[in-house]
């Protein structure tokens, strides 16, 4: 799993997709975090990404470095405690101008049963599952 964090910092950006009822949603996030063992990502409740994985918590992340690719198959759960949200935060402070641990918006969600595939033109892929 710190492989993975890893990358996705390195990247800065990656892609989220989600499920809106028959039609796939895709946008850039730039939020990673480890916390507790677990990996979190973060947005806002009032997001339409939101209200998505709230009904359907399979989602998938991509990122790429220039030379290779990560995709990565999860389960998000939400996560309502005030400790990873202050983590989150503390981790990324440009962000506390819009969200605060302790409103009713800030969204830290972990990955779950994820599966993730560094991939390349040149080399074999890699599975790691956490």
């Amino acid at each position: 799993m710190n492989e993975v964090y890893d990358f996705l910092k390195q990247c800065g950006t990656y892609y989220l997709a989600t499920v809106e009822g028959n039609q796939p949603r895709v946008r850039p996030f730039g939020t990673v975090d480890l916390f507790e063992d677990k990996l979190y990502i973060q947005t806002g409740k009032v997001k339409d990404v939101s209200k998505q994985i709230q009904a359907n918590p399979k989602a998938e992340i991509c990122a790429f470095d220039g030379k290779r690719w990560l995709r990565i198959a999860a389960t998000m759960v939400r996560d309502d405690r005030v400790e990873p949200k202050v983590h989150m935060l503390d981790n990324y402070p440009n962000l506390k101008v819009m969200y605060d641990p302790e409103d009713d918006n800030t969204e830290v969600l972990y990955l779950k049963d994820a599966t993730a595939t560094f991939s390349s033109f040149t080399e074999a892929p890699k599975v790691i599952k956490f």
